[in-house]
Order: C-alpha cells, then sequence, then structure tokens
C-alpha cells in the first residue's frame, strides 16, 4: 500500500512539474501588449503624467501591458515619421488634425474615425469637427488650446498704482511705472525659441495684418512674409524693447525661471500659453492672476484682442490598433483610463487644459479661481498660431530671428526676408 501511495505522489509531482510551465505559458499568451506613442519626457509634466498613468492602468489591468515609447518636441515628429515608414505603427498614439501633429498620421492612412471608440463619459459635441466630415481621428485633451496668454499679477498692480492697459500708451505708461518700482512690465521664458512663435508672434499677427487667418493664407502662398504686415508684426518686437515694455533678457530666461520671477513679482505680466498658468505653478499667485490676450500693440490696425488657439492635441486609435480586436479593447480601456475625471481634473489643476470635454461636468469644491479665468478666454477674437502651419526651416529661421530681434542684432525686414527664402526652399 506504501509503494501504491508514493507511486500515486510521484505521479501527482511530475504531472504538476510538467503542467505548471504550461500554465504559467498560457497565462502569459493571455497577455495583450498594447503599443502607444507618447508625448513628453522625464523632465516635465506631460510626460511623468503619462508614465504615471500607464504605471497605474498596468497595476490596475495586469492582463494588459503597455509598451510605450516617450518622445519630445521635434524628436517626437522625426521618430513617427520614420517609425511609420517603416511600418512599425503604434495601436495608440499622441497627435493632433492640423499640420504640425496630424500630416504624418493622415499621410499614412493611420488616422480614422475614432467617435465609436470615445469613452461613454466624453462628449462628442464638444470635440471640434476638424475637417468637417464629421470624422473625429483621435481624443483631445480638451477644449482649444489657447496659446498666446497674458498673465497679470493683480495685486503687484494694485501695489504700485496701475491699471489694465487699454492702448499701447498705457503700456509703455505702465513700464515707466513698473521701472520706477524697480520691476518690469512683461516677459517670457525666450530662451525656448518656439516661444516666440507660438506664444508671442501668433496673436500680433492679426494685429498688424488684419487677419486672423494670415498664417494659413501664408503657408498657401496667398500671400507673403516679406509683406507690410508681417514685417509691421516683427516691428512690435524691437518697439516693445526700445519702449521697455518687454524685458530683453527674456531671451536668456529658461522656463523655471521665468515662471519663479513672475510668481515672485520681478515682472508684472507673462506671456505663455494657457497649460503654464495652473495653481501648481502659480501658487497662491493663482487666487488674484488675471488671465488676459496681449494688450494693444504698435501699429495694431484690427483684430483687437485676438488670442492665438489651436486644436488641443490628445491620443488617438491608429488603424493598425483597431484592426485586431482584442488590441483595440485594450486601447479603448486605456483611453478611457487616460481620460477619466480626475485624470481631467488634475489636468485643470495642473493647467494641462482649459475647457473640458466631459458630459455633465462639475468643477469640484475648491477648484482654484484661476481656472474659471481661463474659461473667459473664450471671448477673445481667436486666430490660428504659426507653427500649426508653418513647419521646417522656415519655422525655425522665424523662431530664432525673433531671438535676434529681441536681442538687437537684426531687424524685422531681413528676418521677413529670410523666413521667405526658407520658406521657398522647404
Amino acid at each position: 500500500m506504501k509503494k501504491v501511495v508514493t507511486g500515486l505522489c510521484l505521479l501527482m509531482v511530475a504531472t504538476a512539474l510538467f503542467a505548471w510551465p504550461w500554465s504559467k505559458k498560457a497565462k502569459k499568451s493571455g497577455t495583450v501588449t498594447l503599443n502607444v506613442m507618447g508625448y513628453g519626457d522625464n523632465s516635465n509634466s506631460e510626460g511623468q503624467t503619462f508614465k504615471r498613468i500607464c504605471d497605474e492602468f498596468m497595476a490596475e489591468n495586469p492582463d494588459i501591458k503597455v509598451n510605450y515609447e516617450l518622445l519630445y518636441d521635434e524628436a517626437y515628429h522625426q521618430k513617427a515619421v520614420s517609425r511609420l515608414a517603416a511600418g512599425d505603427v503604434p495601436d495608440v498614439a499622441y497627435m493632433g488634425a492640423d499640420a504640425r501633429w496630424g500630416a504624418e498620421w493622415q499621410e499614412a492612412g493611420q488616422q480614422i474615425n475614432n467617435v465609436a471608440y470615445y469613452p461613454s463619459n466624453i462628449d462628442a459635441s464638444l470635440v471640434p469637427d476638424f475637417f468637417g466630415t464629421g470624422e473625429k481621428p483621435y481624443l483631445p485633451l480638451g477644449g482649444s488650446n489657447y496659446c498666446t496668454v497674458v498673465a497679470v499679477n493683480m495685486d503687484l498692480l494694485k501695489k504700485i498704482g496701475g491699471k489694465l492697459p487699454e492702448t499701447y500708451e498705457d503700456m509703455k505708461a505702465l513700464a515707466k511705472l513698473c521701472k520706477a518700482n524697480g520691476i518690469e512690465l512683461m516677459s517670457t521664458h525666450g530662451a525656448d525659441g518656439w516661444v516666440w512663435g507660438s506664444c508671442v508672434m501668433s496673436g500680433i499677427i492679426p494685429r498688424t495684418t488684419g487677419d486672423l487667418k494670415w498664417i494659413e493664407k501664408a503657408v498657401n502662398k496667398q500671400v507673403k512674409f516679406t509683406d507690410k504686415g508681417f514685417v509691421e508684426a516683427l516691428s512690435v518686437l524691437s518697439t516693445w524693447v526700445k519702449d521697455g515694455v518687454l524685458d530683453p533678457n527674456s531671451v536668456l530666461t529658461d522656463n523655471g525661471t521665468g515662471m519663479s520671477n513672475f510668481v515672485n513679482g520681478k515682472y508684472l505680466m507673462y506671456i505663455d500659453g494657457q497649460w503654464a498658468f495652473g495653481e501648481s505653478n502659480l501658487g497662491e499667485l493663482s487666487k488674484t492672476v488675471k488671465l488676459i490676450s496681449i494688450p494693444q500693440v504698435p501699429g495694431e490696425k484690427a483684430c483687437a484682442g485676438s488670442l492665438a488657439g489651436a486644436w488641443q492635441v490628445g491620443y488617438g486609435i491608429t488603424k493598425k490598433g483597431a484592426s485586431d480586436p482584442t488590441i483595440l479593447e485594450a486601447a479603448k480601456k486605456w483611453i478611457a483610463y487616460f481620460y477619466s475625471y480626475d485624470e481631467t481634473v488634475q489636468r485643470l489643476r495642473d493647467g494641462g487644459i482649459s475647457a473640458p470635454i466631459i458630459k455633465d461636468f462639475k468643477l469640484p469644491a475648491g477648484m482654484d479661481p484661476c481656472i474659471a479665468e481661463k474659461a473667459k478666454l473664450g471671448v477673445y477674437p481667436s486666430c490660428y498660431v504659426i507653427d500649426s502651419y508653418l513647419t521646417g526651416v522656415a519655422n525655425d529661421t522665424l523662431n530664432a530671428g525673433m531671438q535676434d530681434i529681441v536681442s538687437g542684432k537684426l531687424d524685422a525686414a531681413t528676418l521677413a526676408a529670410n523666413v521667405q527664402k526658407a520658406f521657398d526652399a522647404q
């Protein structure tokens, strides 16, 4: 009897040993790998948030492995083009609908209508009809992304006895008042070249050209960068510096230093995109800051108060990702997690978005007043963001040249001619 029992035990052990690797393999084969191309890097909040969400999602969904690549700025665009050319298509990707954020995905045939894949909490009516066809190839993080926002320290304005400017003469007077009080009227983080196009010049071009869509027309070759109105727009920068309106040291100022200087009262005004102005960036100042468009500029002819707004970018399920039902379900789960109510609230707090696209969205109690300020930006006439249309060497030439204008190394007419030459060569 003892031999029989021993034999049975050995048989059970052998069976278990044989079955164990098979069972493990079966469990592993049940794991879905979702390939995602994200945007951001380890040093910025967008990248840090993306990684956190992926880690939390995988912890809650152990049957889904998120295999992601995280890239930022031009590295993202270059890698997107090379991956698509090689047929290495992600299942979910960061993308947009304009020339800068959507072109490579459109040309590769990987943008498909994502509306059917939107999470149930999303109000699809709040997502723009990008192409006028009803097709929406991705889910934006929020509503319009305002890029040429001016934040004003209202407590400091009151302290020095100033008032919000209505005319350019008011701006010059306020600059003198600021100088008398040992502060700068206005600055930005101009060491980042893209800021001059996206956050400054985009809101100025309509004022001197009288056309909210001027940059689109220039890219379509209906007008030229050497035209008088565009040269006058560039001249605003040197006039600002001459009149003490803009701090010339802004070309040397990085993002962290610029925001710190604004929060600490070294600048009365600070130009940036709406994303920069959230309670986590402004601290106590967020309770009293006022957000406006760029005040009247020298030579302004029309389009007063123009504020540049771009379609918000976001994540979309690609044609490749939707081709496999199992991958598609995993992608829909990830999208729903990424765009949850809690993450939307966090993006509002951080300044990542200004207009939620969730059904019947309600701000939680205690939400910062700065968020309400962002909602008011919609009253300004909306114009186009330069780098949503102008790309490549021409855009790089423009951004670097504007830094040189502020530094006094280049004049507006010469830069305009350089941009036109670079554009013609593209």
